[in-house]
Protein backbone atom coordinates (compact mmCIF):
# COMPACT_ATOMS: atom_id res chain seq x y z
CA UNK A 1 0.00 0.00 0.00
CA UNK A 2 1.81 3.31 -0.87
CA UNK A 3 0.71 6.46 1.70
CA UNK A 4 0.79 9.89 0.85
CA UNK A 5 3.19 11.60 4.08
CA UNK A 6 1.01 14.19 5.37
CA UNK A 7 1.62 14.91 8.41
CA UNK A 8 2.40 18.41 10.45
CA UNK A 9 5.97 18.19 11.91
CA UNK A 10 4.43 21.14 14.24
CA UNK A 11 2.81 19.55 17.23
CA UNK A 12 1.42 22.62 18.58
CA UNK A 13 2.13 26.32 18.28
CA UNK A 14 1.80 28.57 20.84
CA UNK A 15 2.56 32.46 19.41
CA UNK A 16 5.99 32.42 17.87
CA UNK A 17 6.63 29.44 20.00
CA UNK A 18 6.91 25.89 17.81
CA UNK A 19 6.78 22.65 19.35
CA UNK A 20 8.08 19.75 17.02
CA UNK A 21 7.27 16.44 17.36
CA UNK A 22 10.80 15.81 16.64
CA UNK A 23 11.14 17.06 20.47
CA UNK A 24 8.60 15.51 21.86
CA UNK A 25 10.25 12.45 20.82
CA UNK A 26 13.57 13.47 22.46
CA UNK A 27 11.59 13.85 25.64
CA UNK A 28 9.10 10.91 25.18
CA UNK A 29 12.77 8.72 25.19
CA UNK A 30 14.50 10.59 28.33
CA UNK A 31 10.88 9.96 30.42
CA UNK A 32 10.86 6.11 29.41
CA UNK A 33 14.51 6.19 30.18
CA UNK A 34 14.18 7.62 33.60
CA UNK A 35 11.19 5.37 34.66
CA UNK A 36 13.21 2.37 33.41
CA UNK A 37 15.94 3.22 34.97
CA UNK A 38 14.31 3.66 38.61
CA UNK A 39 12.91 0.55 38.19
CA UNK A 40 16.20 -0.79 37.76
CA UNK A 41 17.42 0.98 40.07
CA UNK A 42 14.81 -0.06 43.20
CA UNK A 43 16.10 -3.77 41.94
CA UNK A 44 19.11 -3.31 43.11
CA UNK A 45 20.75 -3.68 39.17
CA UNK A 46 23.29 -1.13 39.94
CA UNK A 47 24.23 -1.66 43.41
CA UNK A 48 25.24 1.69 46.19
CA UNK A 49 23.79 4.13 43.55
CA UNK A 50 20.59 6.19 44.49
CA UNK A 51 17.62 7.04 42.38
CA UNK A 52 18.99 10.41 43.42
CA UNK A 53 21.83 9.41 41.99
CA UNK A 54 20.68 7.92 38.57
CA UNK A 55 18.45 11.22 38.50
CA UNK A 56 22.12 12.51 37.92
CA UNK A 57 23.42 10.23 35.31
CA UNK A 58 20.66 10.90 32.96
CA UNK A 59 20.90 14.65 33.54
CA UNK A 60 24.67 14.01 32.24
CA UNK A 61 23.35 11.44 29.67
CA UNK A 62 20.94 14.25 28.40
CA UNK A 63 24.12 16.46 27.87
CA UNK A 64 25.98 13.79 26.11
CA UNK A 65 22.92 13.12 23.69
CA UNK A 66 22.55 16.74 22.02
CA UNK A 67 26.59 17.75 22.75
CA UNK A 68 27.80 14.57 21.27
CA UNK A 69 24.81 14.03 18.38
CA UNK A 70 25.36 17.70 16.92
CA UNK A 71 29.63 17.58 17.30
CA UNK A 72 29.36 13.87 15.89
CA UNK A 73 26.68 14.97 12.60
CA UNK A 74 28.80 18.29 11.82
CA UNK A 75 32.44 16.33 12.01
CA UNK A 76 31.41 13.09 10.59
CA UNK A 77 28.36 14.88 7.68
CA UNK A 78 28.71 18.52 7.79
CA UNK A 79 32.50 19.17 7.98
CA UNK A 80 32.90 21.43 4.72
CA UNK A 81 29.89 23.18 6.01
CA UNK A 82 31.69 23.85 9.46
CA UNK A 83 34.92 25.11 7.58
CA UNK A 84 32.92 27.75 5.74
CA UNK A 85 30.12 28.36 8.98
CA UNK A 86 31.83 27.46 12.23
CA UNK A 87 28.57 28.88 13.73
CA UNK A 88 26.50 26.36 12.38
CA UNK A 89 27.99 23.67 15.13
CA UNK A 90 25.26 25.74 17.45
CA UNK A 91 22.37 26.22 15.81
CA UNK A 92 20.92 22.81 16.50
CA UNK A 93 17.42 23.83 15.66
CA UNK A 94 18.22 23.69 11.98
CA UNK A 95 18.48 19.77 12.57
CA UNK A 96 21.35 17.43 11.90
CA UNK A 97 22.18 14.84 15.21
CA UNK A 98 24.16 12.02 14.70
CA UNK A 99 23.81 8.72 16.42
CA UNK A 100 27.43 7.81 16.55
CA UNK A 101 28.18 10.99 17.92
CA UNK A 102 25.22 10.94 20.50
CA UNK A 103 26.26 7.34 21.74
CA UNK A 104 30.21 9.00 22.00
CA UNK A 105 28.68 11.58 24.42
CA UNK A 106 26.49 9.42 26.69
CA UNK A 107 30.07 7.19 26.72
CA UNK A 108 31.72 10.47 28.40
CA UNK A 109 28.58 11.49 30.58
CA UNK A 110 28.65 7.59 31.68
CA UNK A 111 32.86 7.26 32.02
CA UNK A 112 32.28 11.13 34.36
CA UNK A 113 29.81 9.79 36.78
CA UNK A 114 31.10 6.93 37.19
CA UNK A 115 34.53 8.11 38.36
CA UNK A 116 32.13 10.51 40.57
CA UNK A 117 30.53 7.52 42.35
CA UNK A 118 33.54 4.88 42.13
CA UNK A 119 31.68 2.87 40.43
CA UNK A 120 32.84 0.75 37.72
CA UNK A 121 32.67 1.99 33.75
CA UNK A 122 31.17 -1.07 32.67
CA UNK A 123 29.26 -2.12 35.23
CA UNK A 124 27.31 1.82 34.66
CA UNK A 125 27.27 1.03 30.94
CA UNK A 126 25.33 -2.10 31.42
CA UNK A 127 22.91 -0.51 33.34
CA UNK A 128 22.36 2.16 30.89
CA UNK A 129 22.24 0.04 27.70
CA UNK A 130 18.38 -1.29 27.55
CA UNK A 131 17.42 2.12 28.48
CA UNK A 132 18.36 3.23 24.94
CA UNK A 133 16.72 1.29 22.77
CA UNK A 134 13.20 3.27 23.21
CA UNK A 135 14.90 6.61 22.99
CA UNK A 136 16.14 5.15 19.56
CA UNK A 137 13.03 3.98 18.49
CA UNK A 138 10.89 7.34 19.47
CA UNK A 139 13.79 9.02 17.68
CA UNK A 140 13.13 7.29 14.50
CA UNK A 141 9.48 7.76 14.62
CA UNK A 142 10.29 12.02 14.75
CA UNK A 143 12.05 11.62 11.65
CA UNK A 144 9.49 9.71 10.16
CA UNK A 145 6.59 12.22 11.28
CA UNK A 146 9.36 14.96 10.14
CA UNK A 147 9.78 13.45 6.82
CA UNK A 148 12.90 13.27 6.91
CA UNK A 149 15.69 10.78 5.88
CA UNK A 150 13.81 9.23 3.95
CA UNK A 151 14.73 6.03 2.14
CA UNK A 152 15.13 4.87 -1.78
CA UNK A 153 12.65 4.61 -4.34
CA UNK A 154 10.85 0.79 -4.17
CA UNK A 155 8.27 -1.05 -5.95
CA UNK A 156 7.75 -3.72 -3.72
CA UNK A 157 3.44 -3.03 -3.73
CA UNK A 158 4.31 -0.53 -0.01
CA UNK A 159 5.82 2.50 0.35
CA UNK A 160 5.62 6.52 1.63
CA UNK A 161 5.51 9.31 -0.97
CA UNK A 162 7.89 11.93 1.17
CA UNK A 163 6.27 15.77 0.05
CA UNK A 164 10.05 16.88 1.26
CA UNK A 165 11.88 14.64 -1.17
CA UNK A 166 13.80 16.49 -3.80
CA UNK A 167 11.74 15.36 -6.58
CA UNK A 168 9.00 17.40 -5.22
CA UNK A 169 10.80 20.63 -4.33
CA UNK A 170 8.66 22.63 -6.89
CA UNK A 171 5.17 21.15 -6.34
CA UNK A 172 2.48 22.62 -4.08
CA UNK A 173 0.66 20.30 -1.66
CA UNK A 174 -2.58 20.42 -3.69
CA UNK A 175 -0.90 19.49 -6.81
CA UNK A 176 0.27 16.40 -4.85
CA UNK A 177 -2.77 15.22 -3.01
CA UNK A 178 -4.20 15.22 -6.78
CA UNK A 179 -1.67 13.40 -8.84
CA UNK A 180 -1.80 11.21 -5.54
CA UNK A 181 -5.30 10.45 -5.97
CA UNK A 182 -5.05 9.73 -9.54
CA UNK A 183 -2.80 6.98 -9.17
CA UNK A 184 0.65 8.98 -10.60
CA UNK A 185 3.23 9.09 -7.64
CA UNK A 186 3.71 5.14 -7.02
CA UNK A 187 6.61 5.27 -8.89
CA UNK A 188 7.97 7.80 -6.25
CA UNK A 189 6.98 5.72 -3.56
CA UNK A 190 10.10 5.03 -1.02
CA UNK A 191 11.03 2.59 1.94
CA UNK A 192 10.04 4.04 5.22
CA UNK A 193 13.57 3.47 6.54
CA UNK A 194 12.66 5.42 9.45
CA UNK A 195 10.11 2.99 10.44
CA UNK A 196 12.51 -0.14 9.71
CA UNK A 197 14.72 1.65 12.21
CA UNK A 198 12.51 2.06 15.00
CA UNK A 199 11.22 -0.90 14.57
CA UNK A 200 14.91 -2.90 14.62
CA UNK A 201 16.97 -0.26 16.70
CA UNK A 202 13.61 0.66 18.81
CA UNK A 203 11.40 -2.21 19.67
CA UNK A 204 13.33 -4.92 18.64
CA UNK A 205 17.04 -4.06 20.20
CA UNK A 206 15.01 -2.97 23.65
CA UNK A 207 12.73 -6.79 23.59
CA UNK A 208 16.67 -8.31 23.33
CA UNK A 209 18.63 -6.24 25.66
CA UNK A 210 15.68 -6.02 28.41
CA UNK A 211 15.33 -9.63 28.34
CA UNK A 212 18.89 -10.43 27.97
CA UNK A 213 19.57 -8.17 31.13
CA UNK A 214 16.91 -9.30 33.21
CA UNK A 215 18.86 -11.72 34.81
CA UNK A 216 22.53 -10.57 36.16
CA UNK A 217 25.26 -10.88 33.03
CA UNK A 218 28.86 -10.84 33.24
CA UNK A 219 30.35 -7.48 32.98
CA UNK A 220 30.94 -6.08 29.38
CA UNK A 221 28.07 -8.97 27.90
CA UNK A 222 24.61 -6.05 28.04
CA UNK A 223 27.20 -3.69 25.94
CA UNK A 224 28.83 -5.92 24.10
CA UNK A 225 24.95 -7.24 23.04
CA UNK A 226 24.19 -3.58 22.70
CA UNK A 227 27.22 -2.60 20.26
CA UNK A 228 26.47 -5.96 18.22
CA UNK A 229 23.07 -5.60 17.29
CA UNK A 230 22.77 -1.60 16.56
CA UNK A 231 25.74 -2.04 14.15
CA UNK A 232 24.45 -4.98 12.09
CA UNK A 233 21.01 -3.34 12.37
CA UNK A 234 22.38 -0.08 11.20
CA UNK A 235 24.34 -1.57 8.52
CA UNK A 236 21.61 -3.15 6.84
CA UNK A 237 19.13 -0.87 6.98
CA UNK A 238 21.66 1.81 4.87
CA UNK A 239 20.80 -0.34 1.95
CA UNK A 240 17.34 0.91 1.68
CA UNK A 241 18.23 4.39 3.53
CA UNK A 242 19.42 7.61 1.19
CA UNK A 243 22.58 8.28 1.95
CA UNK A 244 24.02 11.84 3.17
CA UNK A 245 23.96 13.71 -0.31
CA UNK A 246 26.89 16.03 0.36
CA UNK A 247 29.48 12.84 1.02
CA UNK A 248 31.45 11.00 -1.65
CA UNK A 249 30.12 9.97 -5.08
CA UNK A 250 26.15 10.81 -4.58
CA UNK A 251 26.51 10.03 -0.83
CA UNK A 252 28.48 6.65 -1.17
CA UNK A 253 31.87 6.58 0.09
CA UNK A 254 33.10 3.65 -2.25
CA UNK A 255 32.07 0.49 -4.22
CA UNK A 256 29.01 2.69 -5.41
CA UNK A 257 26.98 1.43 -1.87
CA UNK A 258 29.15 2.33 1.33
CA UNK A 259 27.90 4.48 3.52
CA UNK A 260 29.22 7.02 6.12
CA UNK A 261 26.53 5.32 8.71
CA UNK A 262 28.23 1.86 7.82
CA UNK A 263 31.51 2.82 7.94
CA UNK A 264 31.09 4.11 11.37
CA UNK A 265 28.82 1.06 12.45
CA UNK A 266 31.63 -1.45 11.44
CA UNK A 267 33.76 -0.50 14.96
CA UNK A 268 30.10 -0.91 17.05
CA UNK A 269 30.27 -4.35 15.39
CA UNK A 270 33.84 -5.57 16.54
CA UNK A 271 33.66 -3.45 19.51
CA UNK A 272 30.17 -5.64 20.57
CA UNK A 273 32.00 -8.92 19.65
CA UNK A 274 35.32 -8.02 21.37
CA UNK A 275 32.87 -7.19 24.69
CA UNK A 276 31.07 -10.22 24.46
CA UNK A 277 34.77 -12.30 23.70
CA UNK A 278 35.90 -10.52 27.18
CA UNK A 279 32.55 -11.21 29.32
CA UNK A 280 33.20 -14.81 28.90
CA UNK A 281 36.44 -14.28 31.65
CA UNK A 282 34.46 -11.47 33.53
CA UNK A 283 32.71 -11.21 36.77
CA UNK A 284 29.03 -10.99 37.31
CA UNK A 285 27.73 -8.03 39.38
CA UNK A 286 25.13 -9.19 41.29
CA UNK A 287 21.69 -7.07 42.72
CA UNK A 288 21.67 -5.87 45.75
CA UNK A 289 18.62 -4.53 46.88
CA UNK A 290 19.00 -0.35 48.11
CA UNK A 291 18.59 0.26 52.03
CA UNK A 292 15.91 1.11 53.61
CA UNK A 293 15.26 4.91 54.57
CA UNK A 294 15.04 5.18 58.37
CA UNK A 295 11.68 5.65 59.57
CA UNK A 296 10.70 9.75 60.74
CA UNK A 297 9.46 10.87 63.47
Amino acid sequence: MIILHQIDPIALSLGPLQIHWYGIMYLLGFVTAWWLGRRRVRAGRLPGVSEASYGDLLFYAMIGVVLGGRIGYVLFYGFADLLRDPLMLLRIWEGGMSFHGGLLGVVAAVWWWSRSQRTHFFDTLDFIAPLVPPGLGFGRLGNYIGGELWGKFTDGGWGVVFPRAPEFANWSAQQLQTQFAAGALERYARHPSQLYQAALEGLTMFALLWWFSSKPRPRYAVSGLFALLYGCFRFLVEFVRVPDQQLGDHGYLAFGWLTMGQVLSLPLIVLGLFWLWLSTRSPTLQPQLPAAEPAKG
